[in-house]
């Protein structure tokens, strides 16, 4: 008999939440034991019910996907995260891995594909659908941005710049079309490689080499 899979499911749209439920239950070894409707519900789905794995989308109120994800990670580690999302840009994609999901599906997948993906990543394997895999690989292949002053990414140096005009990281979030999770993540990296405390420090950091 084949061993189940005990799933949470992640999506704060019902009807895309009930629709992934109903889909589920029609998988041979997959047993649906929670619904959460963001990311903060999703966590404490995991503490109370111990899945294999959630099927966790990003983009939800409140505590996001990619929080939840680091949350459940660091606190669960023996349940792994399958991301299932509209989004399949680099940022996201970065976000989510480095988050610590184990795997990544765009919601064109369809049954067959997210079964085996469910079953792969509870058995611990790195599960990516065709257009994620070919977006690390060109990451891999390609080179990556120019290191600027302090090693600085091009994205580090790009927050930087927004962060001299004054945004605020809600604001910087949506200029970028990132989380603000991702902001934070961007902010103290770039705080770490330029050796600012705070933001003041880091304009005057950008002002003085050009930046602002």
């Amino acid at each position: 008999m084949t061993e189940m899979v005990r799933v949470v499911v992640a999506d704060d749209q019902q009807i895309v939440r009930e629709g992934l439920v109903a889909l589920l239950g029609m998988i041979d070894g997959v047993d649906v034991v929670g619904a959460a409707v963001n990311g903060e519900e999703a966590v404490k789905l995991v503490a109370e019910r111990r899945p294999d794995v959630v099927l966790m989308d990003l983009r939800m109120p409140g505590v996001d996907g990619i929080e939840a994800t680091r949350r459940i990670t660091a606190g669960h580690p023996d349940t792994a995260v399958l991301v299932l999302t509209t989004y399949a840009d680099d940022e996201s994609i970065s976000a989510a891995l480095t988050a610590g999901a184990r795997g990544y599906l765009t919601k064109d997948a369809g049954r067959v594909e997210i079964g085996a993906a469910l079953r792969s990543t509870a058995a611990g394997q790195a599960t990516f659908d065709h257009e994620v895999s070919r977006r690390l690989i060109a990451g891999l292949t390609s080179p990556g941005p120019v290191p600027g002053r302090d090693g600085l990414t091009a994205r580090e140096t790009e927050v930087l710049v927004l962060i001299a005009k004054g945004l605020s990281n809600p604001e910087i979030a949506a200029r970028l079309f990132i989380t603000e999770a991702t902001v934070k993540t961007h902010i103290n990296n770039t705080f770490a490689k330029i050796g600012a405390r705070h933001r003041a420090e880091a304009v005057t950091y950008a002002y003085r080499n050009g930046l602002a």
